[in-house]
């Protein structure tokens, strides 16, 4: 008992120091560990433009490449490695960053390259490409310039361009003098949910005084609900305990309850299938065991999702890793999809087959006997009207099997790239026991919290279904007759709802 108490006292103090820290800053980079994020800053002078590039990658694309940086595989990037490997970065980038001066376009010259690595989140390491290229141009007079940044244009990430003349006049600029985020170091928060991504321009240049129209634009702190400061907290920590170099077991016990809190936060996020879960269990008579069935079936699809997804990413160099997500994302929403045809397909096949209120069968025989034909009406009006129909629905009308393992399937089809980064980070400091260990857990938080929301609806609908069943007149016989369209709605739900999620993944391509 002394030992379990001290557990649970130490548990106890290490979250009250989690939640008590200042809120966690905005993270390094604001479209999540998979993005590549650019600046790119345009100096116009008479004779000349020189652009002074910054390319920040976070810790997936940075883990990625280390390979072909990293070329005599002894697991650290020496200094003429990291050279070699800016010389081919800031050539690649010379190639596809475009400036053309009256439509003509510039050829340029790599003034300057450097590579280095910086400590990221779980112990990994982000890495950062800095080139300085220069090209003769002609702007002593008035003239066009057209920018084109098409560098490693596959990647998310944060896209940024500046503008600024030195002896020369930009009329009218459409971009800022000076870079919004700091030179890529310190994301403003208002603009996290919609990052830059500005890949051109055009401006118009003539001879004057130094500087730009433009003014770098300001930003404004909209603050984050305590539920998101809570979350970026308690995620900063796990971070913190993976990458850390001492790991004693309270340590450990309590980065695995903080794994299961971020996977429940992480369900109650919208877009994990709750709706469609909730709706799919209350239209087609769910039962307890069903939601539970789901929920375990999220915990595998989740669990497996990140590790093989984490084995791919450290496996194949030139894998996407934000593009695998989105095409996951497409399945996904197919698949939900494919479940709400299913149970539409499903009614209209019993509704043929289930014989007309009021009738035992379609086509009764006019010499049958009297007493039969009442008998037969009197046993279709008490089980195919409001008795049986409704209220005790036949066992086909049960979730299917396969519908319950779509619905499950569905849910945790999407690996969360913070569970990726925390997995990738143990491996990286030799605990991939330990890293797995975090990643089931982020699995049954997920599936804690669309179990519990898959009981509450059934409770509520089993509630309801008492209710119509204990009050008689004709008010509750007839909202009993309206609950027969609920299946068709349902299932209309499902199906729009799985539609609706695979086109917005689909969005994430244009």
């Amino acid at each position: 008992m002394n030992r379990i108490a001290f557990v649970v006292a130490g548990l106890s103090v290490g979250f009250g120091c989690v939640l008590a820290a200042p809120p966690a800053p905005a993270q390094a980079h604001p479209l999540g560990n998979f993005s590549v994020n650019q600046l790119a800053a345009v100096h116009l002078h008479p004779d000349r433009v020189e652009v002074a590039a910054e390319v920040d990658l976070a810790e997936l694309p940075t883990l990625q490449e280390l390979s072909s940086v990293d070329t005599d595989r002894d697991g650290t990037p020496s200094e003429p490695e990291r050279a070699a490997r800016a010389t081919t970065g800031c050539g690649t980038l010379a190639r596809d960053f475009e400036v053309a001066v009256a439509g003509r376009r510039l050829g340029w010259m790599v003034d300057s390259s450097a590579f280095e690595y910086a400590d990221g989140a779980a112990g990994l390491r982000t890495s950062r490409l800095r080139c300085r290229l220069v090209a003769d141009a002609a702007l002593g007079s008035a003239t066009t310039v057209g920018i084109v940044n098409r560098f490693r244009a596959d990647r998310v990430g944060w896209r940024e361009l500046t503008a600024v003349g030195h002896g020369v006049r930009i009329v009218d600029s459409p971009l800022p003098v000076e870079s919004v985020s700091g030179g890529l170091r310190a994301y403003p928060e208002d603009l996290l949910s919609s990052p830059l991504d500005v890949r051109s321009a055009r401006l118009r240049v003539e001879p004057g005084a130094d500087g730009g129209a433009a003014a770098a634009a300001t930003t404004v702190d909209r603050g984050t609900s305590s539920g998101a400061q809570w979350t970026a907290r308690a995620e900063g920590a796990l971070r913190d305990i993976v990458g850390s170099r001492r790991l004693t077991p309270l340590v450990g016990v309590l980065a695995v309850v903080l794994a299961l809190g971020l996977g429940a936060a992480h369900a109650a996020l919208p877009g994990h299938g709750k709706t469609v879960m909730a709706a799919y269990l209350a239209g087609r008579d769910g039962r307890a065991r069903d939601a539970v069935t789901v929920g375990a079936t999220v915990t595998l699809t989740h669990t497996g999702g990140v590790l093989l997804l984490g084995l791919l990413l450290t496996t194949v160099a030139g894998l996407v890793g934000e593009t695998v997500l989105g095409w996951l994302g497409v399945l996904s929403g197919a698949l939900i999809a494919v479940v709400g045809l299913g149970m539409l397909l499903d009614l209209r096949r019993r509704r043929r087959l289930r014989p007309t209120p009021g009738h035992a069968h379609p086509h009764p025989d006019p010499h049958q006997h009297p007493h039969g034909d009442h008998g037969h009406a009197h046993i279709g009006h008490g089980h195919g009207g409001h008795g049986h129909h409704h209220h005790h629905p036949h066992p086909g009308e049960r979730p299917s099997r396969l519908g319950i393992l779509g619905i499950g399937i569905s849910g945790g089809l999407v690996p969360s790239p913070s569970a990726l980064v925390i997995l990738l980070g143990a491996i990286g400091l030799g605990r991939t026991g330990f890293g797995v260990l975090l990643v089931i857990g982020y699995g049954v938080g997920m599936a804690a919290t669309l179990t519990a929301a898959g009981l509450l609806v059934i409770r509520l609908r089993e509630r309801w279904d008492r209710r119509l069943r204990g009050r008689g007149g004709r008010r509750w016989h007839r909202l009993a007759s309206l609950s027969s369209f609920t299946p068709t709605a349902t299932a209309g739900l499902v199906l729009v709802v799985g539609v609706a999620l695979a086109g917005r993944a689909l969005t994430s391509f244009a």
